[in-house]
């Protein structure tokens, strides 16, 4: 099973917001930065400016750039924004209700999705976009 990947996109799409401070970036640009098609770059960042996390301007001088500083921005928000669903899914079909496993199992595993997420969220939380920024910018020299 394949992990999605708009989180850590969304991430790499900010922090290239983030070097260009003030600076308007297009979705062309992003798109080669992030080595995707730049449809898939214009989709992510409707979602991002959904969230309230960047604004767009249309036009020649147009694209992109952070609604707010990088140290205002942590990560929590930007997987709230892209997040498509839990950790792991339920079975598409009700198990069998006759089964005491089958009658109990959805309820459990309902739980420990709530229960992953939140942790998750909460771990997020505790990391700027600034904070990922500096750490790439060290990485760097």
């Amino acid at each position: 099973m394949a992990a999605n990947s708009q989180f850590s996109m969304a991430v790499h799409v900010l922090m290239m917001l983030a070097r260009s401070r003030e600076e308007n970036l297009k979705s062309d640009f992003l798109a080669g930065s992030v080595n995707t098609n730049p449809v898939v770059i214009r989709r992510l960042l409707g979602q991002l400016a959904n969230a309230n996390l960047v604004v767009s301007q249309t036009g020649a001088n147009g694209g992109t750039r952070l609604s707010r500083c990088p140290s205002e921005i942590n990560l929590a928000e930007v997987y709230k924004a892209v997040s498509c669903g839990e950790v792991f899914a339920l079975h598409g079909r009700s198990p069998n209700q006759d089964c005491p496993v089958g009658r109990n199992i959805e309820a459990v595993l309902c739980n420990l999705q709530k229960e992953i997420d939140h942790s998750v969220v909460e771990k997020l939380s505790q990391y700027s976009l600034q904070s990922v920024f500096e750490q790439v910018e060290t990485a760097e020299t």
